[in-house]
């Protein structure tokens, strides 16, 4: 008896182990043969009706071949209110097309992915409010193109625990060990900062998009990083594999409270693309101090 209680629990964890929800940075949706342009609008308009927030939308590294759409949902913006804090960098997803070979690919960042290394422990928490998100996703790549549903950006991926415990490596930040680009006397004044800057205009920083979330003195915004230092220099460096993942931009940060915060580099740029080898990151080694003095130019 005793052994075949043994041989159960063994077969149970074995079981547990080989079922593991591994999980990769990016899902290829769906394949169009329409235009990068035309394709976009299809998009939009089955991403609206699948009740998603068209928030903005660009050109990655000014790139002629790339569209990046960012999104939000009810279920999203809910989800960040309830836990409040850093999490309000997951009231955000982003849909990519990239004009490949000859059609445009049309990707997303994988829910489970981004908002367990967002939410981390925290996920628990609002796992039932974001757990639809994925299939409501699905359906507007079904309705987009010639549906896919591969995953990509990591070869073995990664599984939930070490997602909410992320770091590239020994002495690599993790999420919330963030940079903190400005201190102000309040909430409203660092709002009443930023966008004063973006009327004014910033040197090579364009907003993408913001979005506040509802009764919490959190907002997120998205930029677009021009110059020598921004996305035309380290996203041909980084962005090296195909499909392309151009849903990694646009960069952000977080008005939290009267702090405004950035995840670190080392964190958001290695979290982007896990399988990249300290070769290629050692190329791009001044990037994550340029997108810091890029982003903190709007707060000074």
């Amino acid at each position: 008896m005793k052994r075949l209680v043994f041989s159960l629990v063994i077969i149970t964890v074995f079981t547990l182990i080989s079922t593991a929800q591994v999980l990769s940075p990016y899902t290829l949706g769906a394949r169009s043969d329409k235009g990068l342009k035309e394709s976009a609008a299809l998009v939009k308009e089955k991403l609206k009706a699948n009740g998603f927030q068209v928030l903005g939308e660009y050109a990655p590294a000014e790139d002629k071949d790339r569209w990046l759409i960012v999104i939000t949902s009810e279920s999203l913006l809910y989800a960040a209110a309830k836990t409040g804090g850093l999490t309000g960098f997951a009231a955000a997803l982003r849909v990519a097309l990239t004009r490949e070979s000859g059609r445009v690919l049309i990707s997303y960042t994988t829910p489970e992915y981004w908002l367990n290394a967002y939410y981390r422990d925290d996920f628990d928490a609002v796992k039932t409010l974001l757990d639809p998100l994925s299939g409501k996703l699905e359906k507007v790549m079904r309705e987009s193109g010639t549906y896919s549903g591969t995953v990509f950006g990591s070869e073995k991926g990664l599984d939930v625990d070490d997602l909410r415990s992320y770091k590239y490596m020994m002495g690599m930040p993790k999420f919330h060990e963030t940079k903190e680009l400005g201190e102000f006397e309040s909430y409203r004044e660092v709002i009443d900062k930023v966008e004063s800057s973006l009327l004014k205009g910033v040197p090579d920083v364009t907003k993408v998009y913001s979005v506040e979330i509802p009764g919490k003195e959190l907002k997120l915004y998205g930029f677009a990083l021009g110059g020598e230092k921004g996305e035309s220099h380290f996203l041909p460096i980084v962005d090296i594999s195909e499909p392309k993942h151009t849903a990694f931009l646009p960069y952000e940060f977080l008005v939290m409270g009267n702090e405004v915060h950035m995840l670190h580099g080392r964190f958001r740029i290695a979290l982007s693309f896990p399988d990249l080898k300290m070769g290629t990151f050692t190329k791009i080694m001044s990037s994550p101090g340029d997108i810091k003095d890029l982003l903190e130019s709007v707060v000074e």
